[in-house]
């Protein structure tokens, strides 16, 4: 027999704005900051990710 328990996290609306803008932030430096940076596998890695979201880069 399989035992299971979940869990539950209240958060308020503005512990998850908090949480939203960091996450917009965090991922907008991993897609953009990452793109411009001078290390060919870091920009190369951006560049792919860029290309698999469709995201337009050239």
């Amino acid at each position: 027999m399989l035992n299971t328990q979940t869990a539950t996290l209240s958060l308020s609306a503005s512990q998850r704005m908090v949480t939203a803008a960091f996450a917009a932030l965090f991922g907008g430096f991993l897609l953009y900051g990452a793109a411009f940076a001078n290390s060919d596998m870091l920009h190369n890695a951006a560049h792919d990710t860029r290309h698999a979201i469709v995201a337009p880069c050239h």
